[in-house]
């Protein structure tokens, strides 16, 4: 039976297709137009040369939504929300920094313009720091709020009192949920109601349930009037509607908003919640066409893409043979610059202590039971090849940019696509190459392979391993397993 398509509005179903092939589609960064020699400078100076194709294509579309700097005047029109959808690994936070950045150059006074909001703490250090790499010596000031300082310290950085009211410290901020709805409700002085670009990275995460509230909180506080303080009502901002001669008299902010994400959601009512204006869709989430135009059966329930240079594995095992294979992986196979993945942070701190205890592989563990420092150090340690396997929970490891990860491999298979799409992201980044191995019980093969084929996941390759390679490290093993036993009682 014909399945039943759900309707997708026009700009999902015809995006603006964004090349896969990275290496291949490499744009010099002085072809993409309109961009401030200042910046191409700092491009320059941070070694860029090129743009990758999302970036060749999303900054200028933002450049030219804010053509008209960033006040709409009489006949201006409002700018188009965009989406992004590309994979892990393709270049989507150089892809805002750089239009907004740019749009911001000019500004005259000190409010926040730009606010990007993101599921996690590491996430959101690590867009700053993007940020300030190339605000650095325009006067633009980037804010970080992640409940990583005290709350009072956080609102010493956003505003200051002055005799004639508050003002802002903050051009753009960049922050998580929790700690920026706390800042909404509860810092004086704190405004949103200049802000010209909302960008809610790993846009899939923020519209899960819990942090959806964020983000109505957020447009709810943009077109706040300002008419309680008495300041300036000329810019008072109305809900978007159609244009009358009254809307269209006084100049205003439009608020833009920019989403990005790996996984993008293609569930219109999901993406009807956000409320957005006009949206363009921008993704290298597509199939790939036959020499006669048709499209290859296979690819057509093609949701996600995966990084080209992604070899995939799964090896079927049982629950006992797990840690020996890691180990096997490890000690045998000589596999360097490992990130393992377990299914909780209990799981990978026991994993953590298992392979130390068996010994002969520099390990460390990745996950919120260390500081942020620690786990700063950690990474650093891991990039320059001093530690071969670092064990990692999702939540620490969703969207971090690990340097030169060789393998993946899944300890503990995933149970969503999302999830496995995020894992093996992290080899194979920006055009190299990477292999993932995902260990799954004999009981779990079915579901795994039925999960991947259904989002049209063909090439991943069985890769057992007989129980005979095995053997040489039981002996040890059971050692390290009596050594584990002593040191948790």
């Amino acid at each position: 039976s014909p399945q039943v398509q759900p309707f997708l509005p026009q700009w999902l179903a015809q995006p603006k297709r964004v090349q896969k092939r990275i290496k291949d589609n490499l744009c010099p960064v002085r072809d993409v137009p309109g961009i401030h020699p200042r910046l191409l400078k700092k491009l320059q100076m941070n070694g860029i040369e090129s743009f990758f194709p999302v970036q060749a294509e999303v900054i200028p579309a933002i450049l030219q939504s804010a053509s008209n700097g960033y006040l709409l005047g009489r006949g201006g029109y409002r700018p188009k929300d965009i989406c992004v959808s590309a994979p892990t690994g393709s270049g989507k936070t150089l892809s805002f920094v750089i239009p907004i950045v740019q749009v911001l150059l000019d500004r005259v006074v000190c409010h926040v313009r730009a606010l990007v909001v993101l599921p996690t703490k590491e996430l959101a250090q690590q867009v700053s720091k993007v940020f300030n790499v190339y605000t650095d010596g325009t006067g633009l000031k980037v804010v970080l709020i992640t409940g990583q300082k005290s709350f009072a310290k956080e609102q010493e950085m956003l505003v200051q009192k002055k005799v004639t009211g508050y003002c802002s410290l903050a051009d753009i901020v960049v922050a998580t949920p929790g700690r920026l709805t706390d800042h909404i409700n509860q810092t004086p002085g704190f405004s949103l109601t200049q802000l010209r670009f909302l960008i809610v990275d790993e846009a899939d995460r923020m519209i899960d349930d819990m942090h959806q509230n964020c983000l109505n909180q957020i447009v709810k506080a943009a077109f706040r009037g300002e008419n309680d303080s008495g300041s300036n009502m000329l810019f008072q901002r109305t809900k978007p509607g159609p244009v009358t001669a009254a809307s269209s008299c006084s100049p205003q902010i439009p608020l833009q908003k920019l989403l990005f994400s790996a996984t993008l959601t293609q569930d219109p009512e999901k993406l009807q919640q956000l409320d957005l204006f006009q949206p363009r869709l921008f993704t290298s989430v597509y199939s790939e066409k036959n020499g006669d135009g048709t499209e290859t059966e296979q690819d057509t329930n093609n949701k996600y893409t995966l990084p080209e240079g992604l070899s995939q594995y799964y090896v079927p095992c049982d629950l006992n043979s797990k840690p020996l294979l890691l180990l096997y992986f490890m000690l045998k196979m000589e596999f360097t610059r490992v990130l393992c993945f377990t299914n909780s942070r209990e799981a990978s701190h026991r994993l953590f202590l298992l392979v130390q205890a068996f010994g002969g592989v520099t390990v460390a563990e990745f996950s919120s039971r260390l500081a942020p420092n620690e786990r700063k150090r950690t990474m650093k340690e891991f990039e320059q090849g001093k530690i071969q396997l670092l064990i990692s929970t999702d939540a620490t490891a969703r969207g971090i940019d690990v340097k030169r990860v060789n393998y993946v491999i899944n300890y503990d298979a995933p149970q969503f696509i999302r999830t496995y799409i995020h894992r093996v992201g992290r080899t194979a980044r920006a055009g190299e190459t990477g292999v993932a191995f995902s260990l799954v019980l004999r009981i779990q093969e079915r579901r795994f392979l039925q999960m991947l084929r259904d989002a049209g996941i063909q090439d991943i390759k069985k890769h057992p391993v007989k129980g005979n390679s095995l053997k040489p490290l039981v002996q040890q093993y059971e050692g390290a397993l009596c050594k584990l036993e002593k040191t948790v009682k």
